[in-house]
């Protein structure tokens, strides 16, 4: 259990941690790809390393340096995974992204695995998945029968689909796109909003052949079958999500002012930006730059906020920032509404349910709703014991909480915030003053 307790303002510079959907990305390609693939500003993570042990198991040689931020990857070619056995177990920990991305790399592969991860994953829906990939000709088996992992995939020839997916989602994007690389004719996907266009852009770099438009009634992406990718070197900027802690904790403590160095700002992920802007915080964007990825320097100030409205399009391109959001509004003047959001029920935790009882327990006034939560800002928040559910973005996000809060707050699990920022609040303390 860490302690927290009220902290005055924030100073200095910070480079956060590399993007994690960008290093889950560039270690699958890599290893599906002809020639070495070198990746640099990896994030070592406990997501990112779940990646690594399944494509080791399943044949790749992945090296990485002293660091643990620069990757060499020697890629075995799309058609040249190959495990040990017939029949390969492959763990994925804590990390949705890998259960759902692989899946669709294991769909077509001459052998039959057996996906799982820890309890959360094990819990989270994967019928989102299954149904497109069964519609390609995909043989996936839920084994508990209940649509989530542990799933035995049985590779089998898979063919082009149009795909109308029911949510925005760019884990299911990117396990049909990956399984479309090995179909018998282009395949489409249709989210009804934008979602994180990383696997899009990173394909393309790879030397696969993917367009995306909008189209009635969405927006669509389209992969056409590839018969190779080719490696190629990857820098991965630094994570958006991880850098949200510090520009929530930079605007909610009077006087600080902090510079988040070489922060990935693609628009279809940068939502808490536009949130932010919204809720009038300050943020200046130094050194634009864009390789593959664009990125920025931010120069976050402390900054007086209000509420608004957090809905419809917004959402896919910052759902994994709205427990930190949820801080920031309780800590504003007014009433900040967030909506369209019911995809926060099946992440590590039900964090409509989480983040309520954990603001609640710490004064604020906040209701939650079936897709989203009403937020009215302006109580002070006060120290309290939080309930963590073993939920990274909950650690972290109530880490923030505690610094804007009256007296001491007790976190019942801060080592979570290791699956996606290992040494999270070493940096935290860095910035004190």
């Amino acid at each position: 259990m860490l302690t927290l307790r009220s902290s005055g303002p924030l100073r200095g510079e910070i480079t956060v941690p590399g993007d994690k959907s960008i290093s889950h990305r560039s270690v699958m390609f890599g290893a599906l790809a002809q020639g070495t693939t070198y990746i640099e500003g990896f994030l070592d993570g406990a997501d990112c390393l779940s990646t690594i042990d399944c494509f080791r198991r399943l044949g790749a040689e992945i090296i990485l340096s002293r660091d643990r931020r620069s990757v060499r990857v020697a890629g075995r070619g799309m058609r040249g995974l190959c495990p040990e056995g017939s029949e390969v177990r492959l763990y994925t920990g804590n990390s949705g992204t890998t259960t759902r991305i692989i899946s669709g790399i294991l769909s077509p592969q001459p052998f039959t695995s057996i996906l799982s991860g820890d309890a959360s994953v094990n819990r989270r829906p994967m019928e989102r998945i299954i149904k497109p990939l069964t519609a390609m000709g995909a043989r996936i088996l839920s084994l508990e029968g209940n649509g989530c992992a542990p799933l035995k995939i049985t590779g089998s020839p898979l063919h082009g689909i149009t795909w109308h997916s029911p949510v925005a989602s760019a884990q299911v994007k990117s396990a049909i796109l990956c399984a479309g690389l090995y179909a018998d004719a282009p395949s489409t996907v249709i989210e009804p909003a934008l979602s994180r266009d990383h696997t899009e852009r990173m394909l393309r770099q790879f030397g696969a052949s993917v367009s995306s438009a909008p189209c009635p009634g969405g927006y669509a992406a389209s992969v056409l079958p590839c018969e190779e990718l080719h490696a190629c070197d990857i820098l991965i900027p630094g994570d958006i999500s991880s850098a949200a802690y510090f520009i929530a904790a930079s605007l909610l403590l009077p006087g600080s002012r902090v510079l988040i160095r070489n922060v990935g700002i693609n628009p279809t992920r940068a939502g808490i930006l536009e949130a932010v802007t919204a809720m009038g915080g300050r943020i200046e964007y130094l050194n634009r730059r864009s390789e593959g990825e664009p990125a920025a320097d931010l120069l976050v100030t402390s900054s007086s906020l209000h509420g608004c409205t957090i809905e419809g399009a917004m959402i896919p391109a910052l759902i994994d920032e709205i427990p930190v959001l949820a801080v920031m509004a309780a800590c504003a003047e007014g009433t900040t509404v967030i909506k369209d959001a019911a995809e926060l029920k099946v992440k590590e935790s039900d964090r409509i349910a989480t983040v309520t009882e954990n603001l609640r327990a710490m004064g604020a006034d906040i209701e939650p709703t079936p897709d989203g939560m009403i937020i009215k800002g302006g109580k002070p928040l006060h120290g309290a014991f939080i309930r963590t559910y073993g939920d990274h973005r909950l650690a972290m996000s109530f880490a923030v909480a505690a610094l804007a809060a009256e007296g001491e707050t007790f976190l019942d699990d801060e080592a979570c915030a290791g699956v996606s920022y290992p040494g999270f609040f070493d940096a935290l303390k860095s910035l004190s003053v």
